[in-house]
């Protein structure tokens, strides 16, 4: 797309916002220089507090809530120490980040879960990225190959939860989530020259694009399958408002990962599909002006609903790369979506001051609202995609 036209569309758009409200202006270099120079302080505080071999989740109660390494949230945490080193380059970060790595390694043949990518690909694939530690590499492979047994020939998707079977709620359930979790199988595909792992992915995205989604390019969360039949079984909920409803985070993943698929494919339906379900987002009656969503798009409660910060930074980083893939309008739609949601979460209503918040950046996200857990906390996952999106901003405009 056109770099000259871009740059200057990002310096009108800061002076207009910067005129309307000096606090919640789009984020400049220097914006995102602070924002980074805040999180490298909250993670040296966080890293203080955390209990021996344990990876932070969550702040509640006045409480750190922090897990073993084979919680599905474990790879966050030395992700966010890595994007916070690549920016600011303060080794005692990168230190911290490899020391929760040899914690979290074991993880690598966890075949009992379906989010070895984020658990290892967050964590282990930046890792690799920035420091080219070949080991770090060969982590992502054996994650991958203990990913890929959870998928069903029958079925064409990786198996989400495995507690299912005793609740006998779903037979062979597939979540929306599940989507992030494929961009480990097509990096490993690609970088081993393994079109095995290649065509699992494929095969659960082409699955997911078919049966998770309304006419309207909203997702469901849920998705049953038959495994004789390989039918879909039932569509629901389980972190929704309800099963025909829009779970903010949800209508994220399928955003990012959708437009993860195209960036290795090229496949023309992904795109489309991903653009589809970014029209969805920004065209909602109930989407916010400062497009921090509403924990559910349907919540009975908006406008009080709570607002979801997580779905923000999930949204805000698939928007700046999406944009790389379409039409210079829609381009131009995107990186303003982006740049105001990153506005407001960069603002003092969401981004937690100095010595606050046990050490997390982000503060308003919902975790599991039916459960009446983690409601309006920080969480780590928030914090991580908070910091790639900004990551991707400030390489946008250094270019």
């Amino acid at each position: 797309m056109n770099t000259l036209r871009l740059t200057c569309f990002t310096v009108l758009l800061f002076v207009v916002y910067g005129c309307q409200n000096k606090e919640k202006s789009i984020p400049s270099r220097l914006g995102i220089d602070s924002v980074f120079e805040r999180a490298n302080s909250q993670y040296k505080d966080l890293a203080g507090l955390l209990p021996y071999n344990k990876f932070p989740r969550s702040f509640e109660d006045n409480k750190l809530i922090a897990r073993k390494s084979n919680d599905w949230c474990s790879g966050f945490y030395p992700g966010c120490l890595f994007y916070v080193y690549e920016k600011t380059k303060d080794s005692l970060l990168l230190l911290e980040a490899e020391k929760s790595l040899k914690v979290l390694e074991k993880e690598k043949t966890n075949k009992a879960t379906h989010d070895l990518g984020f658990m290892m690909f967050c964590s282990f694939g930046n890792a690799y990225r920035i420091t080219g530690n070949e080991a770090y590499k060969n982590v992502v492979k054996e994650s991958a190959y203990s990913l890929a047994t959870r998928f069903d020939s029958v079925v064409g998707c990786i198996r989400s939860w495995d507690f299912s079977t005793w609740n006998n709620k779903w037979e062979y359930p597939v979540i929306i989530d599940n989507m992030m979790n494929l961009e480990m199988l097509m990096w490993a595909g690609k970088e081993f020259a393994d079109s095995t792992l290649t065509k699992i992915a494929i095969s659960h995205a082409d699955k997911t694009m078919q049966n998770h989604f309304r006419d309207d390019f909203s997702s469901y969360h849920v998705v049953s399958y038959d495994t004789i039949t390989g039918a879909v079984e039932k569509k629901t909920t389980f972190q929704g408002y309800a099963d025909e409803s829009a779970w903010a985070r949800g209508q994220g993943w399928g955003l990012y990962g959708f437009t993860m698929m195209y960036r290795f494919t090229k496949d023309q339906s992904y795109l489309n599909h991903a653009k589809g379900i970014a029209n969805y987002i920004l065209t909602h009656p109930n989407m916010p002006n400062d497009m921090v969503p509403y924990w559910d798009f349907n919540a009975p409660d908006i406008p009080t609903a709570k607002r979801d910060a997580s779905a923000a930074a999930v949204m805000a980083s698939a928007f700046l790369e999406l944009k790389d893939y379409v039409n210079e309008e829609d381009a131009l739609r995107y990186v303003e979506s982006a740049k105001k949601m990153l506005s407001t979460l960069s603002s003092p209503e969401y981004l937690a001051e100095k010595g606050t918040n046990s050490g997390f950046l982000l503060k308003h996200s919902v975790g599991h609202f039916p459960k009446n857990s983690e409601i309006d906390t920080p969480l780590i996952y928030a914090d991580y995609y908070f910091l790639e999106a900004l990551l991707k901003l400030n390489n946008d405009e250094t270019q």
